[in-house]
Formats: structure tokens, C-alpha cells, sequence
């Protein structure tokens, strides 16, 4: 079940990047939805999940906090390093250079290597983790292909290289959810990691794609996207037994 989410990945991404080509009018609603979806997956499975573990574990829960604080600061710190918070855009609109798009490009490539080792790593603990990590990243993808594609073309590439990168984009998570099929991840270990991803999918649901979802066209049918995210995800995981 792992290795079919992990491949669907792939398509979900190059989806939200044909769909940033065709109808970027409509994305505020896509990302009122995702936003809802991540940060719904980080309250209802992966913060039980993790408190579960480190009761079973024994491990002092202040670890797993900090994991999270330290996941949440280092996506914002990196962001802010590789100038993908689009909420910034404007602050240097008049430098649009193909490099940054490049640049920006390669850094959701790493973060959506991490989001395929999310599922590998969310089916290691149970099913049900791993079922809703997969529908989260599959979710948090389509948005990275979208965003791609966007940041590509905002910064003057050209659409063949802005389709190579989203290539790049859409394997990436690929790579990343196979390479959890050669190790696993020690219980103290996995407690620090959901940790750690907790606070990244809360940075990139709350601070990210949530503003941004708001930036350009802010309406009731956004924060109704946002709240069908949370509902969706909060019955998946009331329905889905651990």
C-alpha cells in the first residue's frame, strides 16, 4: 500500500503543475483546502500518534515538543534563506530572475523529498498514519507542483525548463519515499521525527500556504476549502482504526 501512495506522489504533483499552467484563477480555493488538510493531519493524527509513542516509549514528551518548535523555525528560517514565501514576493517584485525561480524550485524539491519519506515512515508506525500522512502529502504536492510552475514562470524561465523542474518536483517525493524501504527508524527516533515533520506541516499549512491562499482573493468559499480540509481529514481519521 506504501509503494502505490508513494507513486501516486509523482502524480499529484505534476496535476497541480499542469493545472498552475492552465487555471490559476481558481488556486486560492486548492490552497484554502490544503492548508486545511495539513494542519487538521498534524492535530488529529500525528500529535495523538506522537503523544501514544512516547507514553509507550517512555520518552520525556519535552523531546518531541522541541523537535516540533525546531521543525517549525527551520522550514521559516528556510524559506526566508531561498525566498519562497510568496507572501515576500513583492519586496523584490523588480528582480525577477530565473535563477530564483531555479532556486526556489530545487529547495520544494527537498521539501517534497521529505514529504515522500513521510508516508514510508508514517506506514512504519501504523496504517492508519500512514493512509493520512499519504493523503496530506499527496494534497501538499499537488501545491508544490503548482507552486513550481508558478514560481518558474513568475521569475521569467522558460516553460520547457519550468517543466523540467516540475519533473524534478514530482520525483523527488518519489526518491524519498523509497529510500524509507532500506532502514528503519529507531522508537525514540520516530518520536523525535513526527515531531519534527509536525512542526513542518504546521509551518507550511498555517504560515504558508494558508496566507497565500488568502493573499490574492480572500472569501467564505476559501475558509469553507479550509474547513471541508479539516473535516475531511478529521472523519479519515475517526473512520480509519490504528
Amino acid at each position: 500500500m506504501a509503494f502505490i501512495f508513494i507513486a501516486l506522489t509523482f502524480v499529484s504533483a505534476c496535476l497541480g503543475g499542469f493545472i498552475g499552467i492552465k487555471w490559476r484563477d481558481k488556486m486560492h480555493l486548492t490552497l484554502g483546502f490544503t492548508a486545511g488538510v495539513l494542519i487538521a493531519v498534524v492535530a488529529f493524527d500525528l500529535l495523538p500518534e506522537l503523544f501514544e509513542l512516547t507514553t509507550e516509549t517512555g520518552i520525556d514528551p519535552h523531546f518531541p515538543m522541541i523537535a516540533l518548535v525546531t521543525g517549525f523555525l527551520l522550514f521559516h528560517i528556510a524559506e526566508k534563506v531561498f525566498l519562497i514565501h510568496h507572501a515576500h514576493e513583492d519586496q523584490y517584485g523588480h528582480h525577477r530572475h530565473p535563477t530564483v525561480g531555479v532556486m526556489s524550485a530545487l529547495a520544494l524539491s527537498a521539501h517534497a523529498f521529505l514529504d515522500g519519506a513521510a508516508i514510508g515512515f508514517g506506514f512504519q508506525v501504523s496504517n492508519t498514519l500512514g493512509v493520512a500522512m499519504a493523503f496530506a502529502v499527496l494534497a501538499h504536492n499537488f501545491t508544490d507542483g503548482l507552486n513550481t510552475v508558478s514560481l518558474m514562470l513568475a521569475h521569467k524561465n522558460t516553460l520547457k525548463n519550468t517543466l523540467r523542474f516540475l519533473f524534478i518536483n514530482a520525483l523527488a517525493p518519489v526518491l524519498g519515499g523509497l529510500s524509507t524501504f532500506f532502514f528503519v527508524f529507531s522508537p525514540v527516533a520516530l518520536v523525535l521525527y513526527l515531531g519534527f515533520f509536525a512542526g513542518f506541516l504546521l509551518y507550511i499549512g498555517a504560515s504558508d500556504i494558508l496566507p497565500e491562499a488568502h493573499s490574492h482573493d480572500s472569501s467564505y468559499k476559501t475558509i469553507f476549502m479550509t474547513i471541508l480540509g479539516v473535516v475531511l481529514v478529521f472523519i479519515m481519521t475517526t473512520l480509519i482504526a490504528h
